[in-house]
């Protein structure tokens, strides 16, 4: 089980402090899903950080009863001076995995051929995508966390990661946020709408899409992303 309680979450800006999460609950349990919808700027990547442990709230306690992944495509801890492959290892290291038993696969997935023996320094951000959404998939998560404004590529790509995520691993537990209300429509068996930093609940899909598109678009919250 995943929880969340009370989760806030504020920054300090030139303009003053400014809260862009207030007061968030929900829990997930294992094998099930919720999409997450929210305009540009509304503060999804930042949930998502919180989640991950990539940050810590503010305020309120994230409770984690299953292993949850990075953002998926999120390469912003890599080690930019080692290798794709030191990299792939130290990670490995991490989750005690035995990296020669996933190797084949992160070097089929991310086609990235002798680049992956090279300094991540000189990736490009598709690259280095690549070779953390490969990462991502050849650990055995619990939870995967999904931002969809992490996931580049061309479309041949984003159907591969299609695959290996809602099919070859539909048992698993997610969070998608996106503002593409037709993916949380596909992919998703609950959603809610973050709205102004607050998370609005729904008894179905299709009532937060229906919310959600008639929402005025807003401007962005200062450190919101």
């Amino acid at each position: 089980m995943l929880s969340l309680e009370h989760v806030s979450k504020s920054y300090d800006t030139r303009h003053g402090r400014r809260q862009i999460l207030k007061d968030i609950s929900f829990t997930l349990a294992r094998g099930r899903n919720i999409g997450i919808l929210g305009r540009n700027g509304a503060g999804k990547s930042t949930l998502i950080r919180l989640i991950s442990g990539a940050e810590r709230p503010t305020s309120g306690r994230i409770r984690r009863g299953m292993r949850v992944s990075w953002p998926l495509a999120f390469a912003g801890t890599f080690a930019q001076h080692l290798t794709g492959l030191d990299n792939l290892k130290f990670v490995c290291r991490v989750y005690n995995v035995n990296y020669k038993t996933v190797l084949p696969f992160v070097e089929d997935f991310t086609e990235l051929g002798p680049q992956l023996r090279e300094p991540v320094m000189h990736y490009s951000h598709g690259m280095s995508a690549r070779l953390a959404f490969a990462l991502s998939m050849a650990i055995e998560f619990d939870c995967f966390l999904i931002d969809e404004a992490m996931v580049v590529g061309d479309a041949r790509f984003h159907a591969r990661c299609n695959d290996e995520l809602f099919k070859k691993r539909k048992d698993r537990a997610f969070i998608l946020v996106t503002h593409n209300a037709a993916q949380i429509r596909e992919h998703c068996e609950n959603a809610v709408v973050l709205c102004e930093g607050e998370l609005l609940q729904f008894p179905t899909v299709a009532a937060a899409y229906d919310f959600y598109t008639s929402m005025p678009v807003a401007a962005p919250q200062i450190g919101a992303r």
